[in-house]
């Protein structure tokens, strides 16, 4: 590898809301399979592979030429998968981990770049992460867009799928920004993570980056003027299915 940089995809068959998604047909590809191809499209990426616990959806990379780890099926979340993918790589201890969900199929490459700036620029950063300034009303309450609470630095003070922050006083106003499911870690923080335990808030909210605000990691929060649609049902498959024949 000539440069100590990977994505890799998180990946699995079951879901409560989509089962199957990854596999689900988009414009003749599988939704994986776009994922993938804009994620080797990214210039700074030179290795992208598929993480997954289930043999379909292997199977479905390999089909198309790309590469694909299978993982255990007990994994917590898509980090702890990752980091388990990673160990078979060799990577130095500062190398970085591009994460993107697999249910993005039609993220902007441009955006790894952008999540990874902190930390080439910061040595001492674990992580980083991508956020979206909400221009669409209905998603500063949807529970499926994932605000974010920010300090004075854009490190990340909360995730939660609620409302935040609230504006008690209904004379002010304020900027809401979601989450997008784009991030990158030191190849040594996966290690860190993944020892680490569930998090209460993580679990009451379903949400994996708790876990590392929960024990004291800060996560570096990037905004992108690059919005990305999350499938997480048919009704949004279709939508991106709109979005690419339209394109």
């Amino acid at each position: 590898m000539k440069r100590a940089i990977v994505c890799v995809i998180p990946s699995r068959y079951e879901s409560s809301r989509f089962p199957g998604k990854p596999l689900a047909d988009l414009c003749g590809k599988p939704m994986i399979q776009h994922v993938y191809e804009r994620v080797a499209r990214a210039k700074a990426i030179p290795y992208v592979a598929v993480a997954t616990d289930d043999a379909r959806i292997f199977d479905a990379v390999k089909k198309f030429g790309g590469n694909a780890v299978m993982t255990a099926v007990t994994h917590r979340s898509g980090t702890d998968r990752i980091a388990e993918a990673v160990k078979t790589l060799n990577l130095p201890p500062d190398a970085i981990v591009v994460n993107i969900q697999g249910d993005q199929p039609i993220f902007e490459p441009v955006q790894v770049d952008e999540v990874i700036a902190p930390l080439l620029d910061d040595p001492t950063l674990c992580m980083s992460t991508l956020i979206y300034k909400i221009v669409l009303p209905e998603e500063i309450t949807h529970p499926h867009a994932v605000k974010v609470a920010l300090d004075a630095r854009n490190f990340a003070l909360y995730f939660s799928r609620a409302t935040i922050p609230y504006v008690r006083d209904k004379k002010l106003t304020a900027d809401y920004y979601k989450h997008h499911g784009i991030y990158a870690y030191r190849r040594d923080f996966l290690d860190i993570f993944t020892q680490l335990p569930e998090g209460k808030l993580e679990k009451l909210e379903a949400l994996e980056q708790l876990r590392a605000l929960e024990h004291g990691y800060k996560i570096k929060c990037v905004v992108t003027p690059h919005d990305s649609v999350e499938v997480d049902n048919q009704q949004e498959l279709d939508r991106v299915r709109r979005i690419l024949t339209s394109a």
